[in-house]
């Protein structure tokens, strides 16, 4: 089954049709969520939320990539909880859950080291900036599909991302990271 196929039927409440579109970017939002929230008990609740959110606003899908759009109601969710972090001034350590990017030919310990290190960098940047990094580096989204996420123009998103990868060298750097 196609996408544009499941759409159409989980539009007239056909829920296998939704759940075929859930296990197909099921894993990516997940990724996604926890890149941009920093650990996977609350990367796994703003997951279920965008599905439930989605679930409920499918009849009102416009149409275009799925994908971009399932991304965009997840970046929202994570941008509220961090909006909640900050009013309970209670952010989680961080425990990094990589489910898709750790090299199991390489040297594991090492390469986990360096994807720690990057993660952590990662969180510290300005949420629009990781944003923008994490949608183009994690999840190969183009330009003009992550400005479709994010709503704003491509030279934004070409903007925060400059800005973001000289911010994140520069945080690795300080973290004893060479180029």
């Amino acid at each position: 089954m196609e996408d544009s196929e499941s759409i159409k039927r989980s539009r007239r409440g056909d829920v296998e049709a939704f759940n075929f579109l859930v296990g197909q970017y099921q894993k990516e939002v997940l990724n996604f969520a926890i890149r941009m929230l920093g650990n996977l008990p609350d990367a796994e609740d703003v997951c279920q939320d965008s599905w439930l959110e989605a679930w409920a606003a499918i009849r009102r899908f416009r149409g275009g990539s799925f994908r971009s759009w399932i991304l965009h109601i997840t970046a929202n969710n994570c941008r509220d909880e961090f909006r909640r972090r900050k009013k309970r001034a209670d952010v989680p350590a961080t425990d990094i859950l990589l489910l898709s990017i750790v090299d199991p030919k390489g040297d594991t310990a090492s390469h986990h080291e360096i994807v720690n290190e990057v993660q952590q960098s990662l969180l510290q940047l300005p949420y629009e900036q990781r944003l923008a990094i994490t949608l183009r580096e994690f999840n190969a989204l183009s330009y003009d599909e992550i400005a479709r996420v994010m709503r704003c123009s491509t030279g934004t998103v070409r903007s925060r991302l400059n800005r973001g990868r000289i911010n994140l060298r520069n945080l690795l750097r300080e973290r004893g990271f060479d180029e």
